[in-house]
């Protein structure tokens, strides 16, 4: 009786491990999920796996693996139905499974830690730990191999160890516990012995006493192995104890955002232009304010235009995208999406701030792109899958918006204490160089006004609420005005003329520039782009606008509104800044500061006898002049051939690439020459762009003195400009295809830039037209290399 105990025991021992060693290695991988069910499933499937294969042992073994795979089916289709439910993902058993194999392995790779587990996220721990009890059970049990048989189960573990890698603290105690089983299961034989418990005590005693020395040769000569691989691995092996283990999620690329969705800020002022229509429908819900939590605005708010820090009432933002990089032509979102559960990684609030729960249901409707909107900051979302970037909060979902997705999300908002506001400091260093980073090339009058409103506000605050009031009180909001943030943009939002398109635009310019001049002030800052929902109902296109952001120490981010308010006209930028005449803004670039005026009238000197053998001084007064003139008319008439020698070599010599990328520079050199550079940073067409602006204003101007620039000029602008813009992509192509061109594209490219520069030139003053043909500021450029964009831009 107890002889057959033993036997059972013995024979239930190696079983047992291989159902331990698989399930510690779901132990060490749920060590960086969410919650403990995905260690549940894994070590349901071990279970599984290693029983089916122990009640079949007297099967052939072909048979084995088909039935414990039909199993295996059945334990996970269970196993991802219960996290689809655990989740709250909508959506049938198939539907969930053929994205779950579609998706498995990056997206667990990809996955936000902790990892929610999902049916994408369990599905490759489940499968590899019931295939890993299969190939085990089989090697160990009916082969009796028992030490291969653990190869499996540590693979499984080695291979758990990889995924966390440094998300987790090491796992010193399954480590321990995985050889403290797996010596065990060695300490009994797969198969059961006769009852002597000798195998070799059947055989003749000569016949045992040689298999008896084989077997201690073979184990000396083994521990002899394990020592020497000992010996010489173990230094290696210690040397990386205290190694950071690689994370293998830095080969996997996460989910990444269209272009449309990299700098949604230029999507304000097409949603400016059609303000009815629907985006969204929201139903927000903040939660009772509890003792002590209140937040005060940092502005007062009005009826149409709520305080910066908006802490109560039916309005609410709904944040969109946050933009914290800026190469002096588009603001981007640079953020890195991780795939995210149900439950979002919770963020440590600023210390002096509140935070106040807001609940909301949103409906996608004519919304497009892949960015999530939700109110800052989101803690929780069920109804769609996402990816989330923790530092600036925002998320997307992967797949896309469509019509009629419906998605709750519970949000911290965080408010601020204004009361600390005023002394508050903001911080500085490698943390928040990302915020305070300034792309070169910034107008000089741009720094100016900067400094100037630092140099009257010292406090960092102060700073902010003076740039905020600048611009409310100096600038008007236009539906209709292009869009645009490079720094020319921003220059002439600032300092155009108001006749001419100038100081006037969306909230696109106003957050533009007030992050700019906020890093120029030592402040770091950042766009953010979303809606202003007022609770309940449809967020339409209208709703959309950007704000920007500045990051206090101990207060976190807090929003400023430069918007002016409703019904008041704007005062003149003169009156607070004005930029000294020597350097003007750069939407008035300089003029040639070479003027025409008449020639002196020569001064008769003091009557006095004339020299005993020289000439008198009237004579050398005339021929001085005279030789003066000449020397002048020589040199102009120079350059005026220099000129046209080099618009005749650049459209007429070289290949067709050559003469597109000349004509190209006849149009640049032109708007230099009308005041109006260009910088080597901008796209094609946003120089095309600015050459239609730049002869739009010389019309402008000369329409008051000039009255044929309104009649049969009309004619001809179509024409000018549409040929800038053909051009403008006809030196895209040049850049990518140098070889493509054609001739007859060579022709149109010449004829467009001809029209253009004789079309800009004509609406000169008179004076400007005498000195356009004898500048030399082209022959100076004749060799710096054309606008070559780095990708087409349509």
């Amino acid at each position: 009786m107890v002889t057959g105990a033993v036997r059972v025991l013995r024979a239930a021992i190696v079983p047992l491990a291989l159902i331990g060693l698989t399930a510690l290695a779901g132990v060490v991988l749920g060590r960086v999920y969410a919650g403990d069910l995905l260690t549940w499933l894994v070590i349901g499937a071990a279970v599984g796996s290693v029983l089916v294969s122990v009640a079949a042992r007297r099967l052939p073994s072909w048979l084995v693996a088909p039935v414990s795979v039909a199993a295996m089916a059945g334990w996970t289709l269970w196993s991802l139905r219960l996290a689809a439910a655990h989740a709250e993902l909508p959506g049938g058993l198939l539907e969930i499974t053929a994205d779950a194999a579609r998706n498995g392995i990056p997206r667990l790779l990809t996955a936000m830690i902790p990892v929610e587990p999902t049916p994408d996220t369990v599905l490759v721990p489940v499968v590899a730990a019931w295939l890993t009890g299969l190939a085990g059970a089989e090697v160990a049990l009916r082969a009796g191999r028992v030490l291969l048989g653990y190869l499996p189960a540590a693979g499984l573990y080695a291979a758990a160890l990889y995924v966390v890698g440094p998300n987790a603290a090491p796992a010193v105690g399954a480590t321990l516990a995985f050889v403290t089983v797996a010596a065990v299961g060695l300490a009994a034989p797969a198969r059961t012995t006769p009852a002597g418990g000798d195998p070799t005590a059947e055989l003749a005693p000569r016949v045992r006493a040689a298999v008896r020395l084989r077997l201690a040769t073979s184990a000396a000569l083994g521990v002899a192995l394990v020592v020497g691989l000992v010996a010489l691995l173990g230094p290696v092996l210690a040397d990386q104890v205290d190694g950071r283990p690689v994370d293998p999620r830095r080969y996997v690329e996460p989910p990444q955002v269209q272009t449309l969705d990299e700098n949604p800020l230029i999507r304000i002022s097409g949603w400016a232009l059609h303000p009815e229509q629907k985006l969204l429908d929201v139903s927000t819900e903040r939660a009772a304010a509890q003792a002590g939590d209140t937040a005060p605005s940092a502005e007062p708010a009005t009826e149409d235009r709520p305080a910066a820090n908006d802490t109560g009432g039916a309005s609410v933002r709904i944040r969109l995208a946050v933009l914290s990089d800026y190469d002096g032509v588009t603001w981007r979102v640079g953020a890195t999406y991780r795939n995210a559960g149900r439950i979002l990684p919770a963020a440590t609030a600023p210390r002096d701030s509140t935070v106040r729960t807001v609940r909301q249901q949103v409906t996608v409707a004519e919304l497009s792109g892949r960015l999530l909107p939700a109110v800052a900051t989101p803690r929780e979302v069920s109804g769609a899958r996402v990816a989330y970037d923790q530092a600036s909060g925002t998320l997307i979902r992967p797949e896309g918006l469509t019509p009629g997705l419906r998605y709750a999300v519970t949000s911290a908002e965080e408010h601020p204490d204004s009361n600390l506001l005023a002394t508050a400091n903001v911080p500085a260093g490698e943390e928040v160089a990302r915020v305070l980073r300034v792309a070169d090339g910034v107008p000089d009058p741009m720094r100016r006004l900067a400094a100037q409103l630092a140099e009257e506000n010292g406090a960092p605050y102060a700073r902010a609420l003076a740039i905020e009031q600048f611009l409310s009180e100096h600038y008007r909001v236009v539906a209709d005005a292009p869009s645009g943030h490079a720094y020319p943009n921003l220059g002439f939002f600032l300092y155009g003329p108001r006749n001419g398109g100038g100081q006037e635009g969306t909230s696109e310019q106003f957050a533009a520039a007030f992050a700019v001049l906020g890093r120029l002030s030592g402040l770091p800052t950042r766009v953010v782009v979303g809606f202003r929902a007022r609770g309940q109902g449809p967020v339409l296109a209208g709703d959309a606008f950007a704000w920007p952001e500045v990051l206090f120490d101990g207060l976190g981010w807090v929003s400023f509104d430069p918007l002016p308010r409703p019904n008041e006209e704007p005062r003149p930028v003169e009156e607070d800044f004005r930029p000294t005449p020597e350097d003007p803004p750069p939407s008035e670039a300089p003029e040639p500061t070479v003027e025409p005026s008449a020639s002196p009238e020569p001064v008769a000197a003091p009557a006095g006898p004339p020299g005993r053998d020289g000439v008198s001084t009237p004579v050398l007064v005339a021929g001085g002049s005279g030789g003066l003139l000449l020397l002048v008319g020589a040199l102009l008439l120079t350059l005026l051939a220099m000129r046209r020698s080099l618009t005749r070599a650049r459209l007429g010599w070289g290949d067709p690439g050559q003469r597109i990328a000349g004509a190209w520079r006849e149009v640049t050199d032109a708007l230099r020459l009308a005041g109006r550079p260009v910088g080597d940073d901008l796209a094609a067409t946003e120089v095309a762009g600015h050459a239609r602006q730049a002869l739009a204003e010389a019309r402008a101007r000369r329409a008051g003195s000039d009255t044929d620039s309104s009649g049969g000029g009309d004619a001809a602008a179509g024409a000018d400009v549409g040929g800038v813009d053909e051009l403008a992509e006809l030196l895209n192509r040049v850049g990518f295809a140098p070889d493509a061109a054609t001739p007859d594209q060579a022709t149109r490219a010449a004829e467009a830039a001809s029209v253009y520069v004789a079309t800009l030139r004509a609406a000169r003053p008179w004076w400007r037209r005498v000195l356009w043909s004898t500048n030399p500021t082209p022959l100076r450029q004749a060799h710096h290399s054309p606008h070559h964009p780095k990708r087409p831009q349509r």
